[in-house]
């Protein structure tokens, strides 16, 4: 099931692209694993996947020497200060910095490590109250603020939609999130390069490539759903 739904999704992103009159090469599939059994990922990976996406520093720490060094691992759930060190000589990127406090602990831990980590701003596009990131109007502000940190690189911004049915609801923040790292980018800020922009899960990727998303985060699309106590855990 996995390898037909891998390929589903693929199809989808192609397709996504050729409306958009984009190449399927600008678009990053990440895998959402949270959750899932290391023989899952080993599943995906014998597919090709290489990039996989995990909510929780644990999950990472545990799960990382069990799989192929190859793989690319994301932080791309919420992540608190104390919990850095396990994941910042792991991952190849943090989708999910909210805060200059973060930003700062982020900075110190990768110079510990000798490394650069690659960040993304997490923006509540939506604004809705249950969920993490700042607000678009404070984006360009809170970038100048962290760009001054040598230990890590601002390469975009991350948004999670509103949950919905119908994945035309979200276009409008997609299209705002996309705008935004285009004014931001055009600042040409130092140690800023806002070539990367990770939007979309399971319910809306291909509305979000086609509003420029180059980073789309789909787990039930791949995985397929999770138990309930799973999604109570995770919160989708």
């Amino acid at each position: 099931m996995l390898k037909e739904n891998l390929a589903s999704v693929e199809q989808n992103i192609a397709k996504a692209c050729i409306r958009s009159g984009r190449q399927r090469s600008e678009v990053q599939l990440i895998a959402v694993s949270k959750t899932m059994p290391v023989e899952k990922l080993q599943e995906a990976y014998d597919e090709g996947t290489r990039d996989f996406g995990e909510n929780k520093p644990q999950e990472i720490r545990d799960k990382y020497p069990q799989l192929p060094d190859d793989i690319r691992w994301h932080m791309i759930g919420h992540l608190q200060r104390n919990k850095i060190k396990y994941i910042i000589d792991k991952v190849c990127m943090i989708h999910s910095v909210d805060s200059v406090r973060l930003a700062e602990a982020i900075d110190a831990e990768a110079e510990k490590h000798h490394l650069v980590m690659p960040v993304l701003v997490e923006v509540n596009v939506a604004g809705e109250e249950s969920k993490s990131g700042i607000r678009p109007e404070e984006a360009e502000e809170f970038v100048r603020q962290i760009s001054v940190l040598p230990h890590i690189h601002v390469e975009g911004l991350m948004t999670i939609a509103p949950y919905t049915e119908n994945p035309e609801e979200n276009r409008p923040f997609f299209r705002k999130l996309s705008k935004l790292c285009v004014d931001i980018r055009q600042k040409n800020i130092d140690n800023v390069s806002m070539c990367r922009l990770s939007m979309g899960m399971t319910g809306d990727y291909e509305v979000a490539i086609e509003e420029g998303a180059t980073m789309v985060r789909v787990g039930t699309g791949i995985f397929g759903k999770r138990t309930y106590a799973q999604a109570m855990t995770d919160g989708r």
